[in-house]
């Protein structure tokens, strides 16, 4: 004996809700985890990691940024580069095309979640599928530190 149709589809989207609902869980609590700042301690309403240090926050030596590169500081959110010797730039290190925070500086700023890479000088994108350039942080350099304003 066969059970009717009725009874078939309702077993059918049964299956379908429970195996949709734990592949939402299974995907979606990742995501969110990974949404959030990972920044208990900052105290910002915002909870994003997209802002700037404080202004007077002295971020670096330059001594520690290689020309023709730059580095990454994760903390502050910030990439410094240093396109020619004595230049120094400094950009939000996240990418403008999904948020993730850039990765890496070789010839290019560059970020792993799609492939995007950014120019040293000005922020601008020069590969992947990020269209708008990193936002300019401005920094003040004294002596050998760099201080963002």
């Amino acid at each position: 004996m066969s059970a009717s149709p009725d009874a078939h589809a309702h077993r059918c989207l049964s299956r379908r809700t429970a195996i949709g609902g734990a592949a939402c869980l299974g995907i979606g609590a990742p995501l969110l985890v990974a949404c959030g700042s990972g920044d208990s301690g900052s105290g910002s309403a915002s909870g994003g990691s997209s802002e700037a240090p404080a202004a007077g926050t002295a971020i670096a030596a330059t001594a520690d940024i290689p020309v023709g590169g730059g580095v990454i500081f994760p903390d502050e959110n910030v990439v410094v580069t240093q396109p020619t010797e004595g230049e120094f730039k400094a950009f939000n290190a996240e990418c403008t095309h999904q948020g993730c925070q850039v990765t890496e500086v070789t010839e290019t700023i560059d970020c792993a979640c799609h492939g995007s890479a950014f120019s040293l000088t000005d922020g601008a994108p020069t590969a992947g599928p990020a269209q708008d350039p990193l936002a300019e942080v401005e920094i003040s350099v004294s002596g050998d530190e760099i201080t963002v304003v």
